[in-house]
């Protein structure tokens, strides 16, 4: 009975249970004070000569009569509790019925507020029916839903604005630097020195704000470039643009793990971005001569992409937070990092219906799982 339904039908059932023996209560003490004629040809039909004869058949027809009133006085109890024990069960079977019929319009504001997420905020509960509780709590909840997404469509645009807003500057910073640099005569070894870190720093903030615009992408836009991406090509073409990166760690990519032709349906660009963000953080956040496993594989209609490293052991209720923005373990995950490369994962996964799992190794390391929807594995799909 912990459910609203539940209570509601112990609920009813109680109120039909007590006002059924109220009635068979009430039916029991009518019949119960109410005289019993006796019944036809009980009487005799000559009077009695004497006055001790007619003692005699009173007392002879009082007690038939009292023989009736127990028989039928019993006939009564066994029939009362017959009906209460049919009414017991028709009250559950009808309060349950109600209550449902009663719960219906909230069940549906229940259902229908569960589609609605940060994504979905433009739908609304819309219930139709008389101006009751119920349709104020639709009303409430509609109206609450039209805040926040205003808030949140505010929100993106800030971030999107913000970013394209600070691209000007980032580069007239960079064509000041160079102008500097390129100018003629013997330039100071600590103006170049300068101008080298300045440059570094500004390609970071460049990075930065591309992860900020990728945010907003996916928070914002819909994916409108949905094809099947073979992810095994994916994650090879990854792992080669990042050899140099790989061989200058000393690191070692086991990819015996990749099936071919696992197809995702979604943007090509978008998630070839994923498998780069966790190739990136895989060559990274790695120990020197370390090992990175990467693995593509078709469950049914579930497609997962796992990229796992080595490394010290990690505490998973840390570990829980990386997949949110500015999120980084320790000082060692924070070189040339701008803490936005798991979070832009974490995006593109749930835009393309998807998810990412972060769970630590218990020998060490990181283990990242991307789920995706699998596409149809035939032969026109894979390019």
């Amino acid at each position: 009975m912990r459910t609203v339904r539940g209570r509601f039908t112990l609920l009813y059932a109680a109120a039909f249970l007590l006002s059924g023996a109220a009635l068979l209560a009430l039916t029991n003490l009518a019949a119960g004070g109410r005289m019993v004629e006796p019944a036809p040809g009980t009487v005799p039909a000559e009077r009695p000569a004497t006055l001790a004869a007619a003692l005699e058949q009173i007392g002879l027809l009082q007690g038939r009569l009292d023989q009736i009133r127990a028989e039928q006085a019993e006939q009564l109890l066994a029939g009362s509790a017959a009906a209460l024990a049919v009414m017991a069960v028709a009250s559950v079977v009808l309060g349950r019925f109600l209550a449902g019929r009663v719960l219906r319009p909230l069940r549906a504001v229940t259902a229908a507020t569960r589609r609605i997420s940060a994504d979905n905020l433009h739908e609304r509960l819309a219930l139709r029916g008389p101006a009751d509780e119920v349709t104020g709590l639709a009303d409430t909840i509609d109206g609450l839903l039209e805040r926040l997404e205003g808030a949140f469509a505010a929100q993106r645009r800030f971030v999107a604005n913000a970013a394209h807003e600070l691209r000007t500057p980032l580069a007239t910073m960079r064509a000041a630097l160079d102008v500097a640099a390129a100018k003629p005569g013997p330039v100071p070894a600590q103006t170049i020195a300068l101008a080298d870190r300045v440059r570094a720093e500004l390609d970071q903030v460049d990075r930065l704000l591309e992860g900020f615009l990728m945010l907003a992408r996916m928070q914002h836009d819909a994916l409108s470039d949905r094809a099947p991406v073979p992810l095994d090509r994916v994650l090879a073409a990854s792992a080669a643009a990042r050899a140099a990166d790989i061989a200058e760690r000393g690191l070692s990519v086991d990819d015996s793990g990749v099936r071919p032709g696992v197809l995702a349906p979604g943007s090509r660009t978008l998630l070839t971005r994923l498998v780069d963000n966790l190739v990136d953080n895989a060559v990274v956040h790695n120990r020197e001569g370390g090992r990175i496993r990467v693995a593509a594989a078709a469950d049914g209609a579930v497609a997962r992409l796992t990229v796992e490293t080595d490394g010290p052991v990690l505490d998973p209720v840390r570990l829980a937070r990386l997949g949110q923005p500015f999120q980084r373990l320790g000082a060692d995950r924070t070189g040339g990092g701008s803490g936005l490369g798991l979070s832009i994962v974490a995006a593109i996964a749930t835009a393309h219906g998807g998810g990412l799992d972060l769970s630590a190794r218990p020998e060490g390391g990181l283990r990242a799982v991307v789920t995706l929807p699998a596409a149809d594995t035939r032969p026109g799909d894979q390019r």
